[in-house]
């Protein structure tokens, strides 16, 4: 089995494109498989091409990214593949319909070419990845919004002390071996929290988890 990453270039502007596929086909670990113009064509390429990661612009005529990321998150026929969406601009009113979706990341397209690189990896690898300035807002944006137009909290019961604590790193966008240090805790188990966490809020992946701790209250925007 090779660890090389599979990855699916989605943006509507071709210029983009030609510059994440050079940019990832630089690196040994990484491959571009194909190339999509638009959502309807990302969802078509990850049936066919099987890709680890779909690198997905927001917004595409045809099939916005959001869209697509639901079709490509929900089809039987592509389950490894994981979304890492980019966008323009932090204050997108995207990001938390994006997780909702199913991506399994979110960054700003002028993220560092080595930041981006390692996110393409954190996300193949299956952690949930977040810009830290895209998580401050989401975080505020949920917090502003109406009562009514909130979704009902999900019940943290059952969850230990622990899991909590390791639960609101995920939701700060820290990856395990962040976890790991910030605890004091073997990376074996900030994974052991994690699975537990999966299992006992019925989250489908590390995402799910963010949007969890904010449905819940637990991660709430700084006074």
């Amino acid at each position: 089995m090779t660890d090389l990453v599979r990855v699916l270039v989605a943006d509507d502007q071709a210029l983009l494109r030609g510059s994440f596929h050079a940019l990832i086909d630089t690196t040994p670990d990484l491959t571009v498989v194909g190339e999509a113009a638009n959502g309807a064509e990302a969802v078509e390429l990850a049936r066919t091409l099987r890709p680890d990661v779909v690198l997905m612009d927001v917004r595409m005529p045809r099939l916005d990214g959001i869209e697509a990321t639901r079709q490509i998150h929900q089809d039987t026929r592509t389950p490894q593949a994981r979304v890492l969406m980019l966008t323009m601009f932090d204050l997108d009113a995207h990001v938390f319909a994006a997780l909702r979706a199913g991506a399994a990341g979110f960054l700003l397209k002028d993220t560092p070419p080595a930041d981006l690189l390692n996110a393409i990896r954190v996300v193949a690898a299956g952690e949930a990845l977040l810009a830290p300035t895209v998580t401050r807002r989401l975080i505020a944006e949920f917090a502003r919004r109406p009562g009514p137009e909130r979704p009902l909290p999900r019940a943290l019961d059952g969850v230990t002390d622990r899991e909590r604590q390791v639960l609101t790193l995920v939701a700060r966008g820290l990856s395990n071996t962040e976890i790991a240090d910030h605890l004091h805790l073997s990376l074996a188990t900030v994974k052991t929290y994690i699975g537990r966490l999966l299992t006992k809020l019925h989250a489908r992946d590390r995402a799910q988890l963010v949007i969890t701790a904010y449905e819940s209250g637990l991660v709430t925007a700084a006074p």
